[in-house]
Formats: C-alpha cells, sequence, structure tokens
C-alpha cells in the first residue's frame, strides 16, 4: 500500500513539473499515445446497452473497487509512457462512456495533467466507444466528429471512427483519427469482409482531408484487429510498408508494419504470436523533413516496460498482464500494450 502510494505522490509531482516547463516552454515536441484499455467499463446498468458482463452482482462481478484499480493502473500506464511529460493526445479504445473518462481523469492523479475529452456515443451493442484525451495546454481541437460505419443488412453494428482537427502548440493543423475495427470472433476470413468495410469508410474520409488540404498532418491510429499486411490495410486503406525515406505528402505510411516486421515488436499476443493490431499510420507530410511537424519510424514504439508483462503459462515467454483472463479476475493492466509516437517541430520552419 506504501509504495502505491508513494508511486502516486512522485508522478503526481512529475505531471505538475510537466505542465509548468510547458507553460515555460510551450513549443516543444507532442508525443501520441493510444491504448486498448481492455473494457474500461462503469458499474452501472445501462438499460441501452448490453453491459451485463461488468455489473457487480453478475458476470464478472465488477464492483467499485474493481473499477477504482482499473482507473488507477490507466493512469499508470499514462504516465509511464510520457515519463516527465505526460503525453498531449492520447487515444483509448475499449471505454464504456465519457464517465469513465471523466473519471479517469479527475479520480486520478491525472486531474494534474489538465486532460479535456473529445468522445461520442457509438452504436456498439455492448457500449463499447472510442476516445481522445487531449492536455488543453497543447492542442486546441476545431474540429470534431463521428465517422458512422455501417454493414448492409441486420447486421450488428461496431464502433463508430472518431475524428478530430486541430492545432498542436499553435505550431501546425493535424487530422485525428482513433479506431475500434470489428473483432476477429468467429475467425479472421469470416470476418474480414468488416474490417476493410471500416477500412474503405477511413479511407474516403481520409481522401476529403487530402482533398481538401494541401499536404495535410494525417495520423491514424487503433486497434484495427488486423495486422499491418493484411488486405484491409495494404488494399483498402491503401497504408504503404516501404520506402518511407522517400514519402510522398499524398500518401500514408503504416509505421507499424516497420514496429512488427523489423523491430519484431508487437502490442497484442495470439496463441503464442506476437503481432501489432495497435497500429500508428501517417501520411507522408509527416515523414517529410522539410514540413514543420516532423516523425521518423525511430520516433514511433511499442511500449514493452515489464510491468505491463506477466510469464505466459500457456505458451513461452510474456505475455500482457490482463485485467480478466475469462470470468476471472485477474487484476492487471489490458490485454494490449500501448503503442506511441513522438513528432518535433522544424524550428527554422515554425518561427
Amino acid at each position: 500500500m506504501m509504495r502505491h502510494l508513494i508511486f502516486i505522490l512522485l508522478t503526481s509531482l512529475a505531471l505538475q513539473a510537466a505542465a509548468q516547463s510547458e507553460n515555460e516552454s510551450p513549443e516543444r515536441s507532442f508525443r501520441y499515445m493510444f491504448y486498448n484499455v481492455e473494457n474500461l467499463f462503469d458499474t452501472e446498468d445501462d438499460t441501452e446497452k448490453n453491459d451485463q458482463e461488468f455489473l457487480p452482482n453478475e458476470g464478472k462481478f465488477w464492483n467499485k473497487y474493481r473499477y477504482k484499480d482499473k482507473l488507477f493502473k490507466i493512469y499508470q500506464v499514462i504516465t509511464a509512457v510520457g515519463g516527465w511529460k505526460s503525453p498531449e493526445i492520447i487515444g483509448l479504445c475499449e471505454i464504456e462512456n465519457r464517465k469513465v473518462l471523466e473519471d479517469l481523469i479527475s479520480r486520478t492523479p491525472l486531474y494534474n495533467a489538465g486532460y479535456k475529452i473529445i468522445h461520442f456515443e457509438s452504436p456498439d451493442s455492448r457500449g463499447i466507444d472510442v476516445g481522445l484525451l487531449y492536455r488543453e495546454s497543447a492542442f486546441e481541437p476545431l474540429i470534431q466528429a463521428k465517422i458512422p460505419v455501417r454493414f448492409p443488412g441486420n447486421q450488428r453494428s461496431t464502433r463508430d471512427i472518431l475524428y478530430v482537427k486541430g492545432v498542436v502548440y499553435s505550431v501546425d493543423t493535424i487530422h485525428v483519427y482513433v479506431n475500434h475495427w470489428p473483432s476477429r470472433w468467429g475467425g479472421q476470413l469470416e470476418t474480414e469482409e468488416k474490417r476493410m468495410r471500416a477500412a474503405s469508410v477511413l479511407r474516403k474520409h481520409v481522401d476529403s482531408v487530402f482533398y481538401a488540404d494541401k499536404n495535410p498532418n494525417i495520423l491514424i491510429s487503433g486497434d484495427l484487429n488486423d495486422y499491418p499486411d493484411n488486405k484491409s490495410l495494404t488494399e483498402n486503406l491503401r497504408a504503404k510498408t516501404e520506402n518511407y525515406d522517400k514519402a510522398r505528402n499524398e500518401l500514408l505510411y503504416n509505421l507499424s508494419y516497420y514496429l512488427q516486421f523489423s523491430k519484431k515488436q508487437g502490442s497484442h499476443k495470439y496463441h503464442g504470436e506476437w503481432g501489432v493490431l495497435d497500429q500508428l499510420i501517417v501520411s507522408g507530410n509527416f515523414l517529410n523533413k522539410s514540413q514543420t511537424l516532423q516523425t521518423s519510424l525511430n520516433h514511433a514504439s511499442v511500449f514493452m516496460e515489464d510491468f505491463l508483462y506477466e510469464d505466459d503459462e500457456k505458451y513461452t515467454g510474456k505475455i500482457p498482464n490482463r485485467t480478466y483472463i475469462g470470468y476471472r479476475h485477474h487484476g492487471g493492466f489490458s490485454d494490449h500494450l500501448p503503442v506511441y509516437i513522438d513528432f518535433f517541430k522544424n524550428e527554422k520552419l515554425a518561427d
């Protein structure tokens, strides 16, 4: 208990120091983080959603103590990813509603970081949404919208895609997409068409940004439930997996392909195999050294700190330390690891 309180005190002080430092030097590089938090539900029954699995007296017996512990674990991860500067922008998925985001930034030491929320309710039957946290001192939203992903017939609806256009540190405008595409439940091939549909919907919106904006800064993130070399990414979304050093401003580039197949990193483990389901994709403009905001292959990563793992009892090596294993409360963090990417300001062009 004492170690937990010390951790909270130290990280709270770190967040305060970061906020003070930003006030002194606001025009700095920024970090974007994406995290599938594994079913962040509140403990209240939403009669319009199928959330019975996460109630105190049934399903997984999700109670206030477990909920509070989950909030603090997500806060710990966010703080660890940020180091001495908490991430300026955070995309999250597997959140039930706006309330859980409000609790995350008000009932943990994250209240020192000055985060604001962007969230829309999605039509997912379980109540699973995506959301965005941003530090008000770093990011000014200009446009926020949800992009529906619909399927023909009476197929069950999936999560909307969250789109936010805004300005980072008054330096440049960015377009951020937060995704959580349909799962592979029922088989990868059997469900592939749904993810290809989500990719096509996203691509259509991205094309509209390319058409309206000259050399836009586009950042696509999310748990896509496909790997970087799957058809939904390479054919429908048309995210490039090569020639990063010769990037063209009008194309998309999947940095997660490099993470998985060159750096051998993974954000999720399935049947003993690691892969990057939680992806980071950018427009070529971000890879162009003549632009105001820049990034590179080496500035994207899966966050792979030891405290997020446990021993893989079924296969070899390690596995993410999960909140639940089936219906048994395990008390871990998530079944996914976070991913993050750093962007830097070209001082000469920004002045």
